[in-house]
């Protein structure tokens, strides 16, 4: 049985989409992880798999528990696709909240023709602003996920309580730099810089009002999406160990199932962690949901460390081989796994869990 095949037993009954085109699709986009990373393939082919699927037509809002279940099936097979999902996904659910009827018309036309979006927040050295009274943009994002691949981006403009953000057309190739993405894993993403200035105001698209980003459950609570990925890349590392291992007749030794089965019981808890977070997102209770959320990135984060670690000790040299799975399993998962304002977020979540007395509670229920 192929290595996708045993991840889809586990998880197959947990998508929203198990059905023969999610598979086919699955399956795509585990084959050609490899080839991805290393430029043979471009990632655009996988996201058209997603597209075939109908998957584009997401938005994490409507049922965000069978989201946070196929974000984990895809993280399972091919992170870096996952995260350009997760990316669109984010957008798409930007626009439903805050944009203006006029602006998600024109978001389902380009759907309708190709588009792919993303989310671009993280400023360059100068960062993207609008100067009061000017006819352009000034500045630059980095770690601008899929040149090349998004067509649309929701990008933040200026900052504080004036962020704005505006989905703009981002094909131009020329504002595009991908020679600054030098990182071990997630290579395929294409995370380079892309230069906005002088880009006209006429050309942008308005998304909601000033300080919309940032409002809740819909920022830091939207992090479960993320976890989600977290903790499929972790069981498709364990899933890529094991048939290994499998294959060389050492997976019956008792260290092995000790090791690699403890961290394999960690995903799973923190799998349903991560719907949990999901589900509280269509509730009332948006302090909660955004606890939760913040739960579930860090719970997830941690398992998937854990998880690397176990795979390195159980896989031995071999893992550190050019062309192993495990090692690109596992370098896509570390560089994933360095999401911004960490301590923040938990120094926040314990705020949230131990206000008074009967907060612990309400988190449990």
């Amino acid at each position: 049985m192929a290595k996708n095949e045993r991840v889809s037993a586990w998880l197959k009954h947990r998508s929203a989409y198990a059905d023969s085109s999610f598979e086919t699709m699955l399956a795509g986009c585990a084959a050609h992880a490899a080839d991805e990373e290393i430029g043979l393939l471009d990632i655009g082919a996988s996201i058209d798999r997603l597209r075939d699927a109908s998957l584009l037509l997401d938005d994490g809002a409507t049922e965000p528990e069978l989201t946070a279940r196929s974000l984990i099936s895809l993280g399972s097979v091919n992170l870096p696709v996952g995260r350009l999902w997760e990316g669109h996904i984010n957008a798409l659910n930007l626009v439903k909240t805050y944009a203006a009827r006029s602006v998600r018309d024109k978001v389902k036309q380009l759907l309708a023709h190709g588009a792919f979006l993303g989310v671009w927040g993280a400023d360059d050295a100068i960062p993207v602003v609008l100067e009061k009274g000017a006819a352009g943009l000034t500045g630059a994002k980095k770690f601008a996920s899929g040149l090349g691949t998004v067509t649309h981006a929701i990008v933040t403009v200026n900052s504080g309580p004036d962020v704005r953000l505006a989905l703009i057309e981002v094909t131009d190739v020329n504002r595009a730099d991908v020679s600054g993405w030098r990182m071990p894993g997630m290579r395929s993403t294409a995370s380079g810089r892309f230069d906005f200035s002088g880009l006209a105001v006429s050309s942008l698209l308005w998304v909601g009002s000033a300080g919309d980003y940032v409002r809740e459950p819909y920022f830091v609570g939207g992090v479960w999406r993320i976890a989600a990925l977290q903790i499929g890349g972790a069981v498709g590392l364990i899933d890529a160990a094991t048939s290994h291992l499998r294959s060389l007749g050492r997976m019956e030794a008792d260290a092995q199932k000790s090791r690699l089965g403890q961290v394999m019981m960690r995903a799973l808890s923190g799998g349903a962690l991560v719907e949990r977070a999901a589900r509280m997102m269509l509730s009332k209770m948006p302090e909660k949901a955004v606890a939760l959320s913040i739960a579930a990135r860090l719970q997830t984060e941690d398992c998937a460390l854990d998880a690397i670690r176990a795979v390195e000790q159980s896989v031995g040299l071999a893992h550190f081989e050019d062309g192993s799975v495990t090692s690109r399993r596992a370098r896509d998962l570390s560089v994933y796994l360095r999401q911004a304002a960490r301590d923040a977020m938990l120094i926040r979540f314990a705020d949230q869990a131990f206000a008074d007395e009967n907060s612990i509670r309400e988190l449990l229920k």
